[in-house]
């Protein structure tokens, strides 16, 4: 299956009410439907510990693709794509997907689990860099409504080392249990 008709695929069936990506220029049209293959036609992913990137920040866009470039940030599908990309795509690519409507996407998270992810979001002072309700600003990424396979994956990596591309958000999560990790992904994916 080609990736345009599985990227139509994925549109098909969606509800009426569903707000719709809109069609990217010319210029960078393949290169959406390739990042479409993992992160969604309407912005869903389709791809375990893929995260949302229709309204994402831009800058923040810009400068993830950007580290995955320079290898500040590990991935063996993404390193690729970002290095065969230039400065006016990813810029192009990165506005694209901040100007998409974010998905509806909720997971249900426990009062234990809100309860954790409050205390450790205090100790951590998450809401410095993300923001009240976690919607992040052009240099932190939106974590509310983000995929919890996703963020306990980005977390693990941030604690692990794997992630190099903010090193204090590797020394606030350096201590985190799994059981941390878990809470906290799921607390975000339900906010």
């Amino acid at each position: 299956m080609s990736v345009f008709a599985a990227v139509l695929a994925l549109s098909v069936g969606r509800p009426a009410n569903a707000q719709r990506a809109t069609p990217p220029p010319p210029e960078i049209a393949d290169k959406v439907q390739l990042c479409a293959s993992c992160h969604g036609a309407d912005g869903k992913p389709v791809v375990e510990k893929v995260p949302i990137i229709f309204g994402q920040h831009m800058y923040y866009l810009l400068t993830e693709l950007k580290d995955y470039r320079a290898g500040r940030r590990a991935n063996e599908i993404m390193a690729p794509i970002a290095a065969s990309l230039s400065d006016d795509e990813m810029k192009a690519l990165a506005t694209y997907f901040a100007a998409q409507p974010w998905p509806y996407y909720s997971e249900v998270s426990s009062p234990e689990d809100n309860a954790r992810a409050k205390s450790l979001a205090v100790e951590g002072q998450c809401t410095q860099c993300h923001l009240g309700g976690m919607v992040g600003d052009s240099r932190n990424p939106r974590l509310n409504h983000q995929k919890a396979d996703y963020l306990a994956q980005t977390i693990t990596d941030f604690r692990g080392d794997i992630r190099k591309n903010a090193p204090p958000m590797a020394a606030i999560v350096r201590d985190w249990s799994d059981a941390d990790i878990a809470a906290m992904s799921r607390y975000l994916a339900g906010l």
